[in-house]
C-alpha cells in the first residue's frame, strides 16, 4: 500500500549528473535550457512536460541515488537514523536537509547506462569506474542544493571538520591530533607508490580561540580565495562550535568506548566525518549560509568497526600521535606548533 505522504518522482523526469562519492551519485534536475543527462539538444525545442514539472517541483533540491555497496544500508534506514539521532542535535538551518522519495520504474537502469557511457567517453572519474546504482533500492533522497549553480557571483567553500577534539585514546604525550596523525601515516604509505602527498588544515585550528590559527587553517579550504573573509566567517562560528560541543559530548570513540559495532559508536563517528558547506555571496551585506551535510549514520558493517579500531592501534603503536617517525617533520598540526613554541630549537 502506497504511503500518501511519501513523495514520488514522475516517470520521465530528466537528470544531469553532478558528482559522486563512494556510496552515492548526485544529480541535478534538468532545467529548460539544459540537456537531459548531459546530452546535446536543440534549445529551441521545449522539454517534455514531465521534465519541466520536475524542475519546478524540486527547485533548490538535488537527487541522491544509492550505489550498490558492501554496507548496503537502505535510504529508509538512513533517513530514520538522521531524523531520530542527528536532526535533534542541530537547528534546521544548520543542516543540509534530506527527504525520502520513491523512484519511478526504469530510472536506475537509465542512470546506470549513462554511467557506463560516461566511463567510455571519459566523463566519469576513473576511480569510480565499475560502481553502479543499486537495483534493489526503491528510494532516492532529495537533498538541499548547496551548489552555486543558480547563484552567480557566490562561492562555495567546503571543509571536513573531523576530530575537533583529540581522540580519547591518544597518548598524553601526543604532538599530533588524530586527523593530522592519520594524514601523515597515509602520506608515508603513499610515497613508495609515487602518489601525491596530502596537505590539509588541522581541525584544532578551526575551533581555536585565536583568529590567526583559524586564518592558518583557511589556506587548505577549497572554494574561497578570500582567506581573511573566510576566517572571519569561521572564527567562533556558532554551528562549528555546536559541532565541537557535540564531539566532546559524544566522545566514546577510540579504544576504550563501547563495542565498535554499537549505534552509540556509529553516531560518535558520524559527528566526526561530516562536511561543512559555506555558501558565500559576493555582496558582503548578504548573509552567509552554513550547513552541515554527509551526516548519514556511519555503519560499522562490512568490516568498518574493525577498520576504526585498527587505525587507532596503528597510530598509537606506530608513534604517529607522538610524531616519532623519521618522516614526520614540519606539520600543520596545532599540537606540533604549540610544542615548537614551548620547546624552540636552540
Amino acid at each position: 500500500m502506497t504511503n500518501p505522504s511519501l513523495l514520488e518522482l514522475l516517470p520521465g523526469v530528466q537528470l544531469v549528473y553532478l558528482a559522486e562519492g563512494g556510496a552515492n551519485v548526485v544529480y541535478r534536475f534538468v532545467s529548460a535550457v539544459e540537456s537531459p543527462l548531459g546530452a546535446e539538444r536543440d534549445p529551441r525545442k521545449p522539454l517534455p512536460s514531465v521534465a519541466r514539472e520536475g524542475t519546478e517541483r524540486f527547485a533548490g533540491k538535488l537527487l541522491r541515488l544509492h550505489k550498490d555497496t558492501a554496507a548496503n544500508v537502505s535510504y529508509k534506514e538512513i533517513v530514520q537514523s538522521f531524523d531520530t539521532l542527528v536532526r535533534p542535535l542541530f537547528e534546521p538551518d544548520e543542516l543540509v536537509d534530506q527527504t525520502l522519495i520513491r523512484l519511478p520504474e526504469g530510472l536506475i537502469h537509465r542512470c546506470n547506462e549513462q554511467l557506463r557511457l560516461a566511463e567510455a567517453n571519459g566523463g566519469r572519474p576513473k576511480k569510480r569506474h565499475g560502481g553502479y546504482l543499486s537495483l534493489t533500492e526503491p528510494f532516492g533522497l532529495l537533498v538541499m542544493d548547496m551548489t552555486t549553480f543558480d547563484e552567480p557571483g557566490s562561492t562555495l567553500a567546503e571543509l571536513k571538520p573531523k576530530w575537533l577534539v583529540q581522540s580519547p585514546s591518544a597518548p598524553a604525550t601526543a604532538h599530533r591530533c588524530r586527523t593530522c596523525a592519520l594524514r601523515e601515516m597515509k602520506n608515508q604509505d603513499a610515497r613508495p607508490t609515487g602518489q601525491k602527498e596530502q596537505r590539509s588544515f588541522c581541525p584544532l585550528d578551526l575551533v581555536s580561540g585565536t583568529f590567526d590559527d583559524v586564518l592558518r587553517a583557511t589556506e587548505f579550504v577549497k572554494g574561497c580565495s578570500d582567506r581573511t573573509r573566510l576566517a572571519h566567517i569561521l572564527y567562533r562560528n556558532p554551528t562549528l562550535q555546536k559541532l565541537l560541543s557535540h564531539q566532546k559530548a559524544y566522545h566514546k570513540v577510540g579504544l576504550h568506548g563501547p563495542p565498535a559495532q554499537s549505534q552509540e559508536t556509529s553516531l560518535d563517528m558520524t559527528l566526526r566525518d561530516c562536511t561543512m558547506y559555506i555558501k558565500i555571496p559576493s555582496d558582503e551585506e548578504h548573509p552567509v549560509e552554513i550547513r552541515l551535510g554527509d551526516l548519514d549514520l556511519k555503519s560499522a558493517a562490512g568490516g568498518k568497526a574493525e577498520y576504526w579500531r585498527d587505525i587507532e592501534i596503528q597510530l598509537i603503536e606506530g608513534g604517529w600521535y607522538d610524531g616519532l617517525n623519521s618522516n614526520q617533520g614540519i606539520s600543520e598540526c596545532a599540537l606540533h606548533h604549540s610544542s615548537a613554541v614551548q620547546h624552540p630549537v636552540a
